[in-house]
């Protein structure tokens, strides 16, 4: 029951806050960003606007407004709004909220939505204890994760709600909320004014996340105020880039180690290495290197690269991979993070071709998939009765240039059903130089 006690604690609680919370918004109207989840037309906006919401998995990075989206359905519906943690909850927490929410729907007819915080922290029997509330419609269940659910979330509880992803925010989207807070009665109430140069700060600083912007600036309006004063709206206090700076004197990008930010940027690290560009490789190695992902994990990658995507058209790539896997084992941050560079540079200009890729699965798709093959005589172990009925071996340095003309492959299969020689590189002119050797040309 609402009084007036509880309305002055509310309050409290509200000013007292941080920044990012105090500017949470109460309805979609105020909600910034997201709108291919949430714009007008989504079915999330009207299932909201209209009190219609199904179970739903809102998943998304840090500070993208799952839970500021949470709240909204909060304020906006007239089902019975309940949170449980998933960092605390227990599956008997679960339980007390689904037998609650049943004797509420089948004794008054209200609905219940159940808000599951990083649900990805729940684990599978904490999961499949939801299964049968979800699917008989005693809840409502909104989780919020910012694990890729279709890995993290049980299955079966995944094919019963609908999954919502949410993007970081645009430049546009983080400037409007900081521009916002600078201005809003319960932000910094005009108090301040921020620079162009400081908003930008924050902006490129927020790397997406809304709340990062949030906390950047109310940190740089503490350091903006002089020692003994206090900011005023007759007499604003400026906030410059260099507030910003010295209240985050060490910017970092979002990266989790384990989530699909680990595998999205070691994916594009690859990817351009592969397509031969340097600069773009040592932009996600540099990502991976600030965030302290593992060298021998960055330097297997390159390793496998060099035989995947470079293999013969230049083969000092592998040793130069080798080396700078070595240097990593020896040396270790920071130094190693030379040694990488090299070798993602080297990479990155070496010739490719992916002929020894392709070949050895084209090798292996025959031995799994084809008839057994057996060895030719001529190249079958002598040291054995009757081998002198084989047939002849033609030993290869008895003839001009190395090479005679013989069969090595089992009967059924043709020279060049496998290996198909790429066009750059060392690997091309000795095609061709073999070629040459064969054909006495």
């Amino acid at each position: 029951m609402e009084t007036l006690f509880s309305n002055i604690e509310r309050y409290q609680r509200t000013v007292n806050a941080p920044l990012a919370a105090r500017m949470r918004p109460q309805t979609l109207d105020g909600f910034v960003g997201q709108a291919r989840a949430v714009g007008e037309g989504s079915w999330l906006r009207r299932a909201i606007e209209h009190d219609t919401l199904s179970s739903v998995i809102l998943y998304g990075p840090a500070g993208t407004g799952k839970t500021t989206l949470a709240r909204i359905i909060a304020n906006t519906t007239h089902a019975e709004f309940v949170e449980v943690s998933a960092v605390t909850g227990t599956v008997k927490d679960l339980r007390r909220e689904m037998e609650a929410a049943e004797s509420r729907l089948l004794g008054t007819g209200r609905r219940t939505i159940l808000f599951v915080d990083e649900i990805h922290r729940f684990n599978r029997s904490q999961q499949d204890a939801l299964l049968h509330a979800v699917e008989d419609r005693i809840v409502v269940l909104v989780g919020a994760t910012t694990e890729n659910p279709y890995f993290e979330v049980n299955s079966a509880l995944l094919s019963r709600s609908r999954v919502v992803e949410l993007q970081p925010l645009d430049d546009a989207s983080i400037a409007e909320l900081v521009r916002r807070a600078v201005d809003d009665e319960f932000g910094l109430k005009g108090e301040f004014t921020l620079t162009d140069e400081a908003l930008a700060e924050i902006v490129t600083m927020s790397g997406g996340d809304g709340r990062a912007s949030l906390t950047s600036l109310e940190l740089a309006s503490q350091m903006a105020v002089p020692a003994g004063e206090e900011p005023t709206r007759e007499r604003p206090t400026p906030i410059t880039a260099e507030h910003v700076r010295e209240a985050n004197p060490r910017r970092g990008l979002s990266y989790d180690k384990s989530g699909d930010m680990h595998y999205d940027i070691i994916s594009a690290f690859i990817k351009s290495m592969r397509g031969s560009d340097p600069d773009a490789a040592l932009y996600w190695l540099a990502r991976m290197i600030d965030a302290g992902e593992d060298p021998k994990f960055i330097a297997r990658r390159i390793l496998i690269l060099a035989s995947e995507d470079v293999g013969n058209a230049d083969p000092q790539a592998l040793l130069v991979a080798e080396a700078a896997f070595k240097a990593t084992e020896v040396i270790g941050y920071p130094e190693c993070r030379i040694n990488l560079a090299q070798a993602v540079i080297y990479l990155c200009l070496a010739p490719k071709s992916n002929a020894a890729e392709a070949a050895i699965d084209a090798a292996l798709a025959e031995v799994r998939e084809g008839p057994r093959r057996e060895v030719p005589n001529h190249l079958r172990d002598r040291h054995r009765p009757g081998s002198g009925e084989y047939g002849p071996y033609l030993y290869p340095h008895d003839y001009d240039g190395g090479w005679v003309e013989q069969q090595y492959l089992p009967d059924g299969l043709e020279r060049g059903v496998f290996y198909q020689p790429g066009p750059r590189g060392w690997e091309a002119w000795r095609t061709e130089a073999v070629g040459r050797d064969r054909t006495g040309d």
